[in-house]
């Protein structure tokens, strides 16, 4: 069989080219967003894999994929627009329900099994800091940065290049830190593996924030993988 991949293929660039690779890169524990812009092999040996082992099971699954004939949105070349507009409608729709729906949840649990389960003290920082953090990024997003990057796209001025950059570091440094608290979370949870005897309230907490961080993930990946370099390099 062909092997599609190699140990020196672009981890973020895999997602992009085959975005079904994110689950398969999910259960390894690779990250394929704030550290996407990395050679597999280099991810492969952080993780102590097995590069035999993940390449085959990736190029299997990409091959098996593309046999189904699943389509996938190609969204390298689908406009600025299109790709904002899903980020927004899938990825920050999703955050700015879920934050504040799972906060209660959280705040119950350290509540009612603080005293026993101290480590739940940190998860609750992590959370409301990640949500704190996030609820401003997504405000300042689509009040300022991406409207920038939909005006370069119909005006490529270098005075709109240099804002533009400007705007991609910040956003790329917040993806980085918001990346950086979710993987806290998962240390601290031991990969959100709720302890013997947790009550249905406490494992929904864990089961929701697993999924923001799936979710979030596949978001910076939009970002910082496909938006951020189509943009700053179309100059």
């Amino acid at each position: 069989m062909e092997h599609t991949f190699t140990e020196t293929s672009i981890v973020g660039e895999i997602v992009t080219q085959f975005p079904k690779a994110s689950d398969l890169f999910k259960s390894y524990r690779i990250d394929f967003c704030c550290g996407g812009n990395k050679p597999l092999i280099d991810a492969i040996h952080e993780r102590n894999l097995s590069a035999t082992e993940v390449l085959t099971e990736l190029n299997t699954l990409y091959h098996n994929t593309k046999r189904l004939n699943e389509s996938e949105i190609d969204w390298k070349n689908a406009s600025y627009r299109e790709l904002i507009d899903y980020v927004i409608n899938k990825h920050h729709r999703y955050l700015n329900e879920e934050l504040p729906q799972l906060s209660p949840y959280v705040t119950k649990v350290l509540r009612v099994h603080g005293a026993s389960q101290p480590h739940f003290a940190q998860i609750h920082k992590l959370f409301h800091e990640l949500r704190m953090e996030l609820e401003q990024h997504l405000i300042k997003e689509e009040m300022e940065d991406f409207p920038l990057i939909l005006e370069f796209e119909q005006n490529p001025t270098n005075e709109n290049y240099a804002k533009l950059r400007k705007v991609v570091n910040e956003l790329e440094n917040e993806h980085n830190h918001a990346g950086n608290i979710i993987k806290e979370l998962r240390k601290v949870t031991n990969d959100f593996t709720p302890p013997e005897g947790a009550c249905g309230t406490y494992r929904l907490v864990y089961q929701r924030l697993e999924a923001l961080e799936s979710d979030l993930f596949e978001h910076i990946h939009l970002e910082n993988n496909i938006l951020f370099p189509r943009a700053i390099t179309k100059a």
